[in-house]
């Protein structure tokens, strides 16, 4: 026998003991014993046992010579996630003795239909060992509404359990019941995770159950075919966005199209599809093309959307030719220019970046809390705090506005912006932030995209020095056009609140505290300038240079 063979043959022994503990644990409930309550302790010390040796022949085959398939990789990862749910299941059952052990009369809680929690409980254990080695994911959504069906149970016997309190039952043996309840219920969660570790072993990514149905629910509605166990799905990590994001196409079809899922909170995806829809009327085919948009019951949005083909131009400016990379940044500029001239408004609007800074500064704090600095002094000089600095700076620059606003992307960083070489297209992502407001709040972020990365070779630190220089000409250059006399001054403060924020995300020490006291370099200088017109304030020339 493989050693895999033994994962799976001790995985169902477990599921087997399982069972018999909740059986056993139903038994001692209707009839309490000694003896059963024996048989549920020394059942655990088995489970135990099992969950170990599947956990360390699992590893045994993870770190062996032998190759694995991806497939078999996550199979063996949802059986130890599902082991670990079981053997907590295990440990709720052993509590539900022990807490009927307080009862003045342990007939006192069949009262409260406990068996509908056991019905439950076994039934989603009855599943996991054909939804598991079937791949079934009708059987693993079924385990995993078990959840809901129990914690409904649950929650009507909390009223109950209130009710008679206020009526003045007996105390001591209603809370018991509360506690035993609460087990029963606690197992509910854990056979939704069960499940859920089941549709990974089928999809190959761990998703929440209601993903699992958005992205169902979607491809259906989008006209998909096959079923969810034919569907490749392959997340992107590493972004901020909140939402689940990844790509997903029918599983051997390499003609079939991949299409964008996200899902996640609702106002976020509406105001991206919205948005969307704005720009693409602007400039078509500059963003993703929006295929279905839905919401479920629990107020969660999921969006499929045109997947687009090409590179970032963060993946541009650290690895391209010098010339695609050139040419990446001209369209970038004709695009904003174009976007920017389309949508002038004449009104005078403000970012509202001291807004920003000031509702970054936990988030900041919590992760450099060596930034929050009280008032030092060097010798006899007296130097400001950052709440003072800050404090100090909202007053100075209170009277700072754009003079016209233009449609602004709202995150125009780096890995916002797609490069595609076939068609020599930029395409826009991620616009769920845009609005009406001052272009310079799009100038800032892009400039400090490019700072902000953390690659220190000379050579790269070069090609983002050049980009971030082609790009401030550029929005100089659209400054002077359109009489734009205080963009040095709004462009200080948009940086000063960029590179602050940015603090947030970069974990080298040294590399955060260089951006923060250049942001608190441009604040100074701001703070200084008081009293004379802004149309004379000038940016440092060296303020992004690293």
């Amino acid at each position: 026998m493989s050693t895999l063979d033994e994962v799976r043959e001790n995985f169902r022994f477990m599921v087997n003991e399982v069972t018999s503990q909740m059986e056993q644990t139903l038994s001692f409930v209707q009839a309490p014993s000694r003896r059963g309550m024996e048989k549920i302790i020394s059942g655990d010390d088995y489970i135990d046992t099992l969950k170990s040796l599947i956990e360390e022949k699992s590893f045994e085959l993870l770190l062996g010579p032998q190759s694995m398939s991806k497939q078999e990789v996550a199979l063996l990862r949802s059986v130890n996630t599902i082991t670990s749910n079981l053997e907590r299941m295990a440990d709720f059952a052993v509590n539900i003795p022990r807490q009927m052990s307080h009862l003045e009369d342990p007939s006192f809680v069949l009262r409260f239909g406990l068996d509908k929690y056991f019905a439950e409980v076994l039934a989603g254990l009855g599943n996991i060992v054909e939804a598991l080695e079937k791949r079934d994911t009708g059987l693993a959504f079924r385990i995993c509404h078990a959840e809901f069906k129990l914690d409904s149970q649950h929650e009507k016997n909390f009223t109950q359990v209130l009710k008679e309190l206020r009526a003045g039952g007996e105390p001591g043996d209603l809370v018991t019941v509360l506690f035993i309840s609460n087990y029963l219920e606690r197992m509910g969660d854990s056979l939704l995770n069960i499940g859920e570790a089941i549709l990974f072993s089928v999809v190959g990514e761990k998703m929440k159950i209601r993903q699992y149905r958005a992205l169902t629910d979607g491809l259906a509605s989008g006209g998909a075919k096959a079923p969810l166990a034919q569907v490749e799905f392959e997340s992107i990590w590493g972004t901020r966005s909140g939402c689940r994001i990844g790509v997903t196409r029918e599983s051997g079809a390499q003609s079939a199209r991949p299409v964008l899922f996200k899902h996640g909170n609702y106002q976020k995806l509406k105001n991206e599809k919205v948005n969307t829809e704005i720009w693409d009327q602007l400039i078509p085919g500059l963003p993703p093309k929006i295929w279905e948009f839905q919401t479920d019951s629990e107020g969660r949005s999921s969006v499929l959307m045109e997947f687009l083909t090409g590179c970032t131009l963060q993946e541009m400016v650290l690895n391209a030719e010098e010339a695609d990379l050139g040419n990446a940044l001209f369209l970038l500029e004709e695009v904003l220019g174009r976007a920017w001239s389309k949508t002038k408004r004449a009104q005078q609007v403000s970012a509202d970046f001291m807004g920003q800074i000031r509702s970054r500064q936990k988030a900041v704090f919590r992760v450099h809390p060596d930034f929050d600095a009280g008032q030092l002094a060097i010798g006899d000089l007296p130097l400001h705090s950052f709440d003072q600095i800050l404090s100090k700076l909202e007053q100075t620059t209170q009277d700072l506005a754009a003079p016209f606003s233009v449609l602004t992307h709202g995150d125009l960083n780096l890995n916002n912006v797609i490069y595609s070489g076939d068609d020599e297209r930029i395409h826009f992502i991620d616009l769920h932030r845009s609005r009406q407001t001052d272009y310079v709040q799009d100038v800032s972020v892009f400039l400090v995209s490019n700072f902000r990365l953390p690659v220190f070779e000379r050579e790269i630190r070069q090609r983002l020095e050049t980009a971030i220089d082609t790009f401030l000409q550029f929005a100089e250059r659209f400054a002077q056009v359109t009489g734009d006399g205080t963009f040095q001054a709004r462009l200080a403060l948009g940086l000063a609140r960029s590179l602050f924020s940015s603090t947030r995300f970069e974990m080298n020490r040294g590399f955060a505290r260089n951006m923060f006291l250049r942001s608190v370099y441009l604040m100074e200088k701001l703070i200084e300038h008081q009293g004379r017109p802004w149309q004379e304030f000038s940016l440092p020339p060296n303020a992004l240079i690293y």
